[in-house]
């Protein structure tokens, strides 16, 4: 783990997404957190220890959804699958199919295997599954604040973790999509989905990955705007900040299901000039509890 150095920056961004908004002073104390992201490998040293099943590899329980049709009783988690041309961009199940027996030893689903990488980031890890790790490792899931202001590497304000640039000196610096998505991969930053940790430069708090490669939990639910103070009082900064109340944050586009999301942080792989310009450390998602996927991790923290 790399020791962080508490202090004040500022959280969020006016420029970009909204609900990266209002940029706003935050005081975060002073933690320790993962160089890398938690790989397959570490992981299964997990599972080997405690046994644990993960939510994808976990039949669901059809009373948590109502009117489930009874042949999606079954394992499964969500990969992304490219179409084989343009299409419109308003509905992400065009790439993403949900696939019985993804889970995390066989991100692709049936047939594939980890075997070779095991130098990845673990993926198709639900909420929970990233608690139980973190438990188990005597660790937590990082807040938004604690997450963001790693992320920053010291570059408070900058758009991006190395400065203002994408590909800042003409090089590529972090796993994320090139070329047309979600259709044309370009690869050419090399790889087509995950990357091994450490593949690119570390940002100035010397860490691997928080940006690109796989998206990452924190232990904050999601409201689509920061509540930050407006006080210009020192006095009055919000130190280590948390997130609202689980009930505010359901999506109200999905009333029948009060599943809680979480904040994702970092951006993976697919995210795309084009689509998802979400490769910068104030750029935030909400994901459901209940919902893994082939470009979800995690990393901790510890106190």
């Amino acid at each position: 783990m790399i020791a962080i150095k508490g202090g004040q920056f500022r959280m969020g961004s006016d420029r970009h997404y909204p609900e990266e908004a209002p940029a706003h002073d935050v005081i975060v104390d002073d933690f320790l957190i993962d160089e890398t992201p938690v790989t397959n490998a570490q992981f299964a040293a997990f599972v080997a220890a405690t046994g644990h099943v993960t939510l994808a590899e976990t039949p669901p329980n059809p009373d948590d959804y109502p009117g489930i049709l009874p042949e999606m009783i079954r394992a499964g988690s969500l990969v992304f699958t490219p179409p084989p041309g343009p299409i419109p961009l308003h509905d992400p199940f065009a790439w993403w199919s949900f696939t019985f027996d993804a889970d995390w030893r066989r991100p692709l689903g049936p047939g594939s295997t980890i075997d070779g990488i095991e130098d990845h980031p673990v993926v198709h890890i639900a909420y929970a599954d990233a608690v139980a790790y973190a438990a188990w490792a005597g660790k937590l899931l990082p807040t938004e604040a604690q997450w963001e202001y790693a992320a920053r590497g010291g570059l408070d304000g900058r758009d991006y973790a190395w400065g203002d640039e994408l590909e800042a000196g003409g090089r590529h610096h972090a796993n994320v999509w090139q070329g047309q998505f979600p259709w044309q991969n370009l690869v050419g930053d090399g790889w087509d989905r995950t990357s091994p940790v450490r593949s690119f430069a570390p940002n100035g708090h010397g860490l691997y990955d928080m940006i690109g490669n796989v998206w990452e939990w924190t232990s904050d639910w999601y409201v689509d705007r920061h509540a930050a103070s407006q006080s210009a009082s020192p006095c009055c900064v919000p130190r280590n900040p948390r997130g609202p109340a689980e009930a505010d944050s359901h999506d109200p586009c999905t009333p029948d299901l009060a599943i809680g999301r979480r904040v994702l942080k970092g951006g993976s792989h697919l995210c795309a000039p084009n689509y998802c310009q979400r490769y910068r450390p104030a750029a935030r998602h909400p994901q459901p509890i209940d919902t893994s996927t082939s470009h979800v991790g995690f990393r901790c923290v510890a106190r």
